[in-house]
């Protein structure tokens, strides 16, 4: 009899790329704590900033920590982690939004050859039977004004993004790419199955101040000050990063669970974001008041920063909403509170030091 016949995917290792990622983190200390055996990968694994806190979660965890050096776009590089899994979860990704010359080599490259490369990896596992994707509400929809395209006046699981280029939007295009791309490569086979989960914005307590993600760079900015003159009336979905790891692990191991998942708790506003940190944290920090009128921020968007007038004209005013009602029946989700997230990540800013604290 062979290992995939006799033996549950959940009793195998659960490979976990990109471990020292905001939302990986979570995932695996869930796993670690329940008892699993994990394969991470990383850059460098004897780079201590980026793995001293996984190692120190695996220390405390009845589970097995086992750290794997790969990169994105070096075939044949998670081969050697993915063997004698039972289920992958593909959580790395470029996360690059300002700063690159050529979209398509810092951005769509590696995001599409990146998840080719693991899926290539799977495929060359035979023991792997479910891929748990880590997507992005950005493969859902590009602008906000794609609302109006939908249906019923919200976004689901069956929306796709068919609006972002190489030249507009080029991160969400990225990340749409990889999907479709990965699902390519899931039909092209029947040995294993795979579910995506399409997180929106991720705030949250990161598990190490080394964490990268939009939404820790906009916290630390309604922070420090640098969005104390207002602003834009921009608004997204928002979702816990605890509740996005728990979302992969609940897909990883329900056998029914199937397709995509679109994951958010509720649509805010960045003024709204600023209102519950006022309300929790007072006026010692300068967190924004007002909102810049919208003919400002297509004026001088684009002289502060990775924002085009095109990208202004179609999100800034514009309502979002989503459906998570998947999540929630079919995986049993439950979203933690808005408040507790945002409160609780902006505090984990102020201890990491990466706000400076006031007394």
């Amino acid at each position: 009899m062979t290992e995939t016949a006799s033996t549950s995917p959940t009793q195998l290792p659960i490979l976990v790329t990109g471990a020292s990622g905001f939302i990986a983190g979570w995932i695996i200390k869930y796993l670690l704590e329940e008892g699993h055996t994990v394969h991470g990968t990383v850059r460098d694994p004897a780079k201590t900033a980026s793995v001293a806190h996984l190692l120190k979660i695996a220390e405390k965890a009845p589970g097995t920590l086992k750290l794997f050096k790969a990169e994105l776009l070096d075939q044949g590089s998670f081969h050697a982690a993915a063997q004698g899994c039972g289920i992958v979860m593909h959580t790395a990704s470029p996360f690059i939004i300002e700063g690159f010359t050529d979209a398509n080599e810092s951005l769509v490259r590696p995001a599409v050859e990146g998840t080719r490369n693991v899926l290539d990896a799977v495929n060359a596992s035979p023991t792997v039977s479910r891929v748990v994707l880590t997507s992005s509400v950005a493969s859902v929809y590009g602008d906000n004004i794609d609302l109006r395209k939908t249906s019923g006046g919200v976004f689901t699981e069956a929306d796709w993004n068919t609006t972002s280029t190489l030249e507009h939007n080029p991160y969400q295009f990225s990340k749409v790419a990889a999907e479709r791309a990965a699902w390519d490569i899931c039909k092209a086979q029947n040995r294993w199955d795979m579910v995506t989960i399409n997180p929106s914005m991720v705030y949250g307590p990161a598990l190490t101040a080394s964490s990268q993600s939009a939404s820790i760079d906009t916290m630390r900015q309604m922070g420090d000050g640098r969005l104390r003159t207002g602003v834009p009336r921009l608004i997204f979905g928002v979702v816990d990063v605890r509740d996005v790891a728990r979302a992969h692990i609940l897909a990883a191991f329900d056998p029914a669970a199937h397709g995509r998942y679109l994951l958010t708790h509720t649509e805010l506003s960045m003024l709204q974001i600023a209102k519950i940190l006022r309300s929790k944290f007072g006026s010692l920090y300068p967190f924004p008041s007002m909102e810049i009128p919208k003919f400002a921020v297509w004026l001088f968007g684009p002289l502060m920063g990775p924002v085009t007038r095109d990208f202004v004209a179609k999100n800034v005013g514009f309502p979002v909403r989503f459906d998570n009602s998947r999540s929630r029946q079919e995986l049993g989700l439950q979203y933690h509170p808005v408040e507790q997230t945002l409160t609780e990540h902006f505090q984990q800013l102020l201890d990491d030091g990466l706000v400076k604290k006031k007394a």
